[in-house]
C-alpha cells in the first residue's frame, strides 16, 4: 500500500479552485507536511476558464465576451524532521486571487469592467507525533495582497487601487494515522487574516485616499485517505470557507452606490472524493470528483458565478528519490445571475467551464 497516489489531489485543487467559493483558489493544502524524511516540492498549473453571460432585454440583451482571464498557479513546500516525534514545514501558495477583465465593445453594460486581486502567502508549521497514531501542528502564515478594479457602468464611472498590504493568521490542527492501512485523517484549522489596505479611489465624486479592511476568511480542511484493497487509495477532502464575512467596501464606493464593491451572501463548503491505484513500482493513476453547492441568489458582477462540478485525471511517476504528478480537471461552473439598480436580474450566466492542468514535482533526500 502507498499513499503516492494521492500527490495530484493538492495540486489539482490548487491549480485550479479560481471558480470555488469566493475566491478560493489554493485551498490552503498543508499536506506537505506529512511527507516522509526530508522533502521538497514545486508545483505549476495553468488554468483557462470560459465564462460569459447574456444581459436581460431590458438592458439590450447584449452578450458579455469571455470576462475570465486564464492565469498561473504556483506552490511550492519543503519538509523536513528535527527528530522522530517533531517535524516542520515551509509551505508557499497563492491562496485567493480573481482576474476578470469584460471586454470592450460588445455592448454588455458592464463591458470594460475589470477586478485583480493577488494573494500570496508564506506558512511555517510545526508538527509533533504522539505514540498513540495521533499528532498535532499548528504555525503561523503571512499573507500579502494587493487589488484593482474599473466599474464603468456607475454614473461617473468608477476606479479603485488597493496597494499591496501584509497580514499575519494562524493555523492548528490534528491528525490520525494508521500507516499499515494507509490510513490518515487530518484536520486544519486556518484562521482568517486582517488587511488595512491603502486605497486609492477615482469616481464622480472625485479622487480619495482611505485605508479599506479586508479580512480573508477563517476556514476549516478536512484530509482523508485510506487503502480499500492492495495498491489502491480512496481519499477525499471537505474544506469550509466563511465567505458570508467577507466584505470589500472601499469609502467613496459605498458613498455611490451604498452597497459592497465585493461581498458574499453564504458561507461555502466545498467537497472532493477519489480514487488512486498503484500500477507498477513507477506509475500510480487517481480520478477523483469535486462538488460545491450553488447557494441561487444573485451573483457579483465582478464573479458571477454559483457553485462547481469537477472531474480530474491524474498519473504519478516515480524514480527512486524523484515523484512527478501531473493531472488535468475539468470544471463545470455553476449558473449564475447578476443585479444592478432597477434590474433584478440583469444578466444569466450558463454553460461556463474552466479547465486546469498541472504539474508538480516532489524530491525525498
Amino acid at each position: 500500500m502507498t499513499v503516492k497516489t494521492i500527490a495530484i489531489t493538492a495540486l489539482l485543487g490548487s491549480a485550479c479552485a479560481a471558480q470555488a467559493g469566493g475566491i478560493d483558489r489554493s485551498g490552503q493544502s498543508i499536506l506537505a507536511l506529512f511527507e516522509s524524511g526530508r522533502y521538497a516540492e514545486f508545483s505549476l498549473g495553468s488554468v483557462s476558464p470560459d465564462t460569459s453571460g447574456t444581459a436581460v432585454a431590458g438592458l439590450g440583451g447584449f452578450g458579455s465576451g469571455d470576462m475570465t482571464s486564464s492565469f498561473l498557479q504556483l506552490g511550492a513546500a519543503y519538509k523536513a524532521d528535527i527528530n522522530d516525534r517533531l517535524s516542520y514545514a515551509i509551505i508557499y501558495d497563492q491562496p485567493f486571487g480573481a482576474d476578470v477583465d469584460y471586454p470592450t465593445g460588445t455592448g454588455y453594460f458592464a463591458g470594460g469592467s475589470m477586478a485583480e486581486l493577488d494573494a500570496h502567502a508564506i506558512t511555517g508549521l510545526m508538527r509533533y507525533k504522539f505514540e498513540n497514531n495521533f499528532s498535532v501542528h499548528g504555525g503561523i502564515r503571512v499573507q500579502s495582497i494587493e487589488a484593482t478594479a474599473a466599474v464603468p457602468f456607475i454614473p461617473g464611472g468608477y476606479n479603485v487601487n488597493g496597494d499591496r498590504d501584509i497580514g499575519v493568521g494562524y493555523v492548528i490542527g490534528g491528525a490520525y494515522e494508521r500507516p499499515d492501512i494507509a490510513l490518515r485523517v487530518a484536520l486544519t484549522y486556518n484562521s482568517g487574516i486582517k488587511h488595512d489596505v491603502a486605497t486609492s479611489e477615482v469616481s464622480g465624486l472625485g479622487s480619495n485616499a482611505s485605508n479599506t479592511r479586508i479580512e480573508t476568511p477563517q476556514s476549516v480542511n478536512l484530509d482523508f485517505q485510506t487503502g480499500i484493497a492492495q495498491d489502491t487509495l480512496l481519499f477525499g477532502g471537505i474544506r469550509w470557507a466563511e465567505w458570508s464575512e467577507f466584505d470589500i467596501t472601499p469609502a467613496d464606493y459605498n458613498t455611490i452606490t451604498g452597497g459592497s464593491l465585493v461581498s458574499y451572501d453564504n458561507d461555502v463548503f466545498s467537497y472532493s472524493l477519489g480514487v488512486g491505484r498503484r500500477l507498477n513500482d513507477n506509475w500510480s493513476v487517481s480520478a477523483s470528483v469535486g462538488y460545491e453547492k450553488s447557494n441561487g441568489g444573485f451573483a457579483s458582477n465582478l464573479g458571477p458565478t454559483d457553485g462547481a462540478k469537477s472531474l480530474a485525471l491524474a498519473a504519478i511517476y516515480t524514480k527512486d528519490n524523484m515523484k512527478i504528478t501531473t493531472g488535468i480537471r475539468y470544471i463545470n461552473i455553476g449558473d449564475a445571475q447578476t443585479a444592478i439598480t432597477g434590474f433584478a436580474p440583469a444578466s444569466n450566466f450558463q454553460d461556463n467551464h474552466a479547465v486546469a492542468i498541472g504539474v508538480k514535482v516532489g524530491y525525498t533526500f
